[in-house]
């Protein structure tokens, strides 16, 4: 492998809380193949994440990452845990880090929560689009955030990909800024995004995305933002009238390996490498497909009323300059360089 890639593959620092023991489940400590290990024997890894099996993170990518590692014959085989069976985001990135979940999907505010600057890259309109997110990854640029990570630890990041943007709903169009103002719009607790709200002008209200739903039924907050995906999961055309299409962040999630990556060959290595890759490919197409099916569906169905003539140009200038002004160090370096290689 090349000295960048092997580069870009150590991003998440060492977590500070207990791992969870989960060395039943884990194949760390089994003896890969290239060091050490016995020859012909078969090392199983653990790969969890918090998706259900019906999103595109765990069937075009998970899945993939599985399938592709056991066509590639390299003495690997893959067990994937779904829907946050070995715990949740924050515990498991201290099993990451532990040794003790071998492969994760996480996204980049959850993993802020480690190592702030990372969280950047769900900064509102830090990436224009997923192809914007591939490019910086496959850049020199990235090595801003994967020196750092690398530095820091010895957990590796495999790849990155775009859930899918988060976009606004609401009982009101929102079409720009202005349109913002007075609504009691819900955000996630984490730093990036309560920072994003502030960014794009919006009053944020922290409410569990498990109460979402009856928050918005009730009052209790006037809208909210969310990937379509989790918009129909949640099934939010049933208490909100607009979907508004912003497109103001991706929701991205990173692939991320702890200190096993350094007990297997090369060629192992290379394996997992290729099948993250071609993961990364099949959600970004699983997504866009997905999403649109369901703004066909949403714009013929007449259940509530998608705003496509959103001012992302207005907002986006809001954001850039606002976050331009707030974020500092590291994280100011993360975002410049992002910014860097937007076309």
């Amino acid at each position: 492998m090349n000295a960048r890639r092997t580069r870009r593959t150590m991003w998440i620092a060492l977590a500070a809380a207990p791992a969870m023991m989960l060395v039943a489940c884990s194949g760390t400590g089994g003896g890969a193949t290239g060091d050490g290990g016995d020859a012909g024997a078969t090392q199983k890894l653990t790969l969890a994440h918090s998706y259900n099996e019906d999103q595109p993170q765990h069937r075009c990518g998970a899945q993939v990452i599985a399938d592709e590692v056991a066509a590639a014959d390299v003495g690997l085989e893959i067990e994937i845990f779904p829907s946050s069976q070995l715990g949740g985001d924050a515990d498991r990135i201290a099993s990451v880090a532990s040794g003790d979940i071998d492969i994760d999907i996480q996204g980049a505010s959850a993993l802020g929560a480690v190592y702030e600057p990372i969280s950047v890259l769900d900064a509102a309109y830090a990436f224009d689009d997923a192809d914007h997110l591939a490019a910086f990854m496959a850049s020199d640029a990235s090595d801003t955030v994967t020196e750092a990570f690398e530095e820091a630890s010895g957990v590796h990041t495999l790849g990155a990909w775009s859930a899918g943007a988060r976009q606004f709903t609401a009982n009101t169009a929102i079409r720009t800024p202005e349109d913002l103002e007075g609504l009691r719009m819900r955000f996630p607790g984490s730093p990036q995004f309560l920072m994003n709200a502030k960014a794009l002008g919006a009053t944020a209200t922290e409410v569990a995305y498990e109460e979402l739903y009856l928050a918005l039924q009730q009052g209790t907050v006037d809208g909210q933002e969310n990937p379509i995906t989790n918009i129909v999961a949640s099934n939010l055309k049933e208490v909100q009238d607009y979907v508004s299409m912003s497109s103001h962040q991706l929701n991205t999630n990173l692939v991320i390996m702890g200190p096993i990556w350094g007990e297997l060959s090369e060629e192992q290595q290379e394996a997992l490498t290729a099948a993250t890759e071609k993961a990364v490919a099949e959600v970004t197409t699983c997504v866009a497909e997905d999403e649109e099916t369901v703004l066909e569906e949403w714009r013929t169905g007449g259940e509530w009323e998608v705003i496509e003539d959103v001012d992302r140009d207005a907002f986006s200038e809001k954001a850039e300059e606002y976050l331009s002004k707030t974020l500092t160090g590291d994280s100011l370096a993360v975002y410049e360089a992002i910014r860097s290689t937007s076309e």
